[in-house]
C-alpha cells in the first residue's frame, strides 16, 4: 500500500529510477514475506515446544474471544425461551417446531461461512484486495438470494411446514407457532447476509467486530423480551419481533464492520456459473456435516412434538440449555483448524507434536465437558422455575436430566476431533461418518419412540448420536492411516480449485 500511486499523481517515466524502485520494491516484499513466515515460524515453533499445561493455557486463551461469537446464537432463543415459560405452557411447547423453521433450517447455509472464511483468508494471503472485495461482493449477493427465497418459503409455505411437523395432536401449538415463525421470517435476508459478514471479518482474523454485533444483538434482544412480552403482554410475537429487530440490527454492525476495513460490504455482484460451482465444491463435505446434525436434531423435535404438549415443552427448555452449552466447546474446533495444519502440513511438519497438541485439545475437551455437564444439569434439575412453573413439565425435564448430562459432558471433546479432521482434510471421512451417525440415530429415535419409551428415549438417542461422533472421529485419528501418523497424506490434499 506505501507503493500506491493515485491516478491524479504525475509519473516521471526514468527507467533507471524505475528499475532501481521495483527492484528495492521487490527486495521490500520479500523481506516482508520472510519477515512474516519467520515470524509465523517462531510463533508455532514456540506453541510447538510448550509443555501440556502451557499449551492448554494457550489454547484457553485462543478460545476466548470466539465462544463469545457461539453464544450468542443459543442466547437468544435461550430468552426467548425462559420469558416465554413465564406466561405460557402452549407457546412455550409452539417454541419447539418454531425454532426449529427459524434456527435449525439457517444451519442449511452454513457453507456459505465456511466458504467466504476460506475464500477471504486465501485471497488475503496474495495480498490481492481486489479478489477479496469481489469474492465478499459475490457471497454478499449469494447469501441475500438464499435469503429472500428462505423467506417466500416462510411467507407461503411456513405454516404448511409447521402442520406436517407437529401431526395432528398437536393441531393446536400451530397458530402460536406460526405466528413466530412469520414474524421472524422478516430477517431471513439480513441474517444470511450477516453471516456472511461474519465470516468474512472472521477471515480477516478479526474475531471483535462480529463478536460486538452480536451482544449487542443479545442485549437488544433480551431488552425487548422483557418490554414486549413481560410487561405489554405480546407473548410470543413479542419474543419474534425482539429477535427479529436484534438480528436485523447484528447484520447492519457487521456490514458496517467490514466497510470500515475498507471493503464495499453494499456491493453485491453477480457470480457466475463456475464461481458458484467453486464455492458449492469448497463446502460440500461441510454442508453434509451440518445437515446431518440439523436432521438429527430436527427429528428429535419431530418425536417429541407427537407426545404432547407438556413433552414438547420439556424438551424445547432441555434442548436449548443444551445448546447453550455446547457452544462452549466449538472454539476448541477453530483452535485445531488454526494449529495443526502448520503441524500437519508445515514445512517443519510433526506428526509427534500434533498428537501432543490433539492430547492437549481432548483434555481441554474432556475438562470443559464435565463442568458444563455439572452446571447445565444442575440448572434445570435445581432451578426449573426460571423456565417455567408449570410442575407438569418440570417433572418432563427431570426424566431426562441423566442423558441430558452423558450427551453433554462428551460434546467438547468431540469437537476437538473433528476439528482435527477439518483441519488435516480428511473431510470425506467427516462427511460419511456425520452421515452413517445420524442414520444410526434415526434408527434409534424410531425404536424408542415406537415402543412409548417417552421423552427419555429420545434423548438416550441422543446420547448415542454424540458418542458415536466421538468413538469414529478418535478411532480414525489413532489409526496407523490416519492423518497423525501416515507419512502419506497425498489423499487427504484438496486438490486445486480452478479459477473462475
Amino acid at each position: 500500500m506505501r507503493h500506491c500511486i493515485s491516478p491524479t499523481q504525475d509519473v516521471v517515466d526514468n527507467n533507471r529510477e524505475m528499475d532501481s524502485e521495483n527492484d528495492s520494491e521487490i527486495a521490500s516484499v520479500s523481506s516482508f514475506q520472510e519477515g512474516e513466515e519467520i515470524e509465523a515460524e517462531v510463533k508455532t515453533e514456540a506453541f510447538e515446544n510448550q509443555t501440556i499445561w502451557n499449551q492448554t493455557r494457550e489454547i484457553m486463551m485462543f478460545t476466548g474471544p470466539a465462544t463469545g461469537l457461539w453464544l450468542c446464537g443459543p442466547l437468544m432463543s435461550l430468552i426467548d425461551t425462559a420469558v416465554i415459560g413465564q406466561g405460557s405452557s402452549i407457546e412455550l411447547a409452539a417454541l419447539g417446531p418454531g425454532t426449529v423453521v427459524c434456527d435449525y433450517i439457517s444451519y442449511v447455509f452454513m457453507f456459505l461461512s465456511v466458504a467466504t472464511s476460506n475464500l477471504v483468508a486465501t485471497s488475503l494471503a496474495r495480498r490481492d484486495n481486489n479478489e477479496v472485495q469481489h469474492q465478499i461482493s459475490i457471497l454478499l449477493f449469494v447469501g441475500l438470494a438464499c435469503g429472500i427465497l428462505m423467506f417466500l418459503f416462510t411467507r407461503y409455505f411456513g405454516s404448511w411446514a409447521l402442520t406436517a411437523f407437529t401431526g395432528p395432536k398437536n393441531v393446536h401449538i400451530v397458530p402460536a407457532a406460526n405466528t413466530y415463525v412469520q414474524i421472524r421470517g422478516y430477517a431471513w435476508p439480513a441474517v444470511i447476509v450477516g453471516w456472511v459478514a461474519q465470516s468474512a471479518s472472521l477471515g480477516m482474523k478479526d474475531s471483535w467486530g462480529p463478536l460486538k454485533a452480536l451482544a449487542v444483538s443479545s442485549i437488544l434482544n433480551g431488552v425487548g423480551d422483557v418490554v414486549l412480552c413481560s410487561f405489554l403482554g405480546y407473548g410470543i410475537a413479542g419474543a419474534a419481533w425482539a429477535t427479529m429487530v436484534s438480528q436485523v440490527v447484528a447484520a447492519y454492525m457487521m456490514i458496517e464492520a467490514l466497510n470500515k476495513k475498507g471493503y464495499n460490504a453494499y456491493a453485491f455482484s453477480v457470480p457466475t456459473l463456475n464461481e458458484l460451482l467453486k464455492i458449492v465444491g469448497l463446502a460440500a463435505p461441510v454442508f453434509v456435516t451440518m445437515m446431518s446434525k440439523v436432521v438429527f436434531y430436527s427429528l428429535i423435535i419431530y418425536f417429541a412434538t407427537s407426545m404432547g404438549t407438556y413433552s414438547v415443552a420439556a424438551h424445547q427448555v432441555m434442548i436449548q440449555t443444551y445448546s447453550m452449552c455446547t457452544v462452549w466447546g466449538e472454539p476448541l474446533s477453530q483452535t485445531a483448524q488454526s494449529f495443526m495444519p502448520e503441524l500437519i502440513y508445515g514445512v517443519n511438519r510433526s506428526l509427534a507434536k500434533a498428537r501432543t497438541l490433539l492430547k492437549s485439545l481432548v483434555m481441554v475437551g474432556a475438562t470443559l465437558g464435565l463442568v458444563l455437564g455439572v452446571i447445565g444439569t444442575c440448572v434445570p434439575w435445581l432451578y426449573p422455575n426460571l423456565f417455567t412453573p408449570d410442575q407438569n413439565v418440570v417433572r418432563e425435564m427431570h426424566k431426562v436430566l441423566l442423558p441430558y448430562f452423558m450427551a453433554l459432558a462428551i460434546t467438547s471433546s468431540t469437537h476437538s476431533l473433528e476439528g482435527t479432521l477439518m483441519a488435516g482434510r480428511d473431510l470425506k471421512f467427516l462427511s460419511l461418518s456425520m452421515t452413517g451417525c445420524l442414520s444410526f440415530g434415526a434408527l434409534v429415535l424410531m425404536l424408542v419412540s415406537g415402543r412409548g419409551c417417552g421423552l427419555a428415549g429420545c434423548w438416550y438417542a441422543l446420547v448415542g448420536f454424540q458418542w458415536s461422533r466421538f468413538f469414529l472421529a478418535l478411532q480414525r485419528l489413532l489409526s496407523p492411516d490416519g492423518i497423525l501418523y501416515s507419512e502419506n497424506l497425498s489423499r487427504y490434499k484438496i486438490e486445486k480449485l480452478k479459477d473462475s
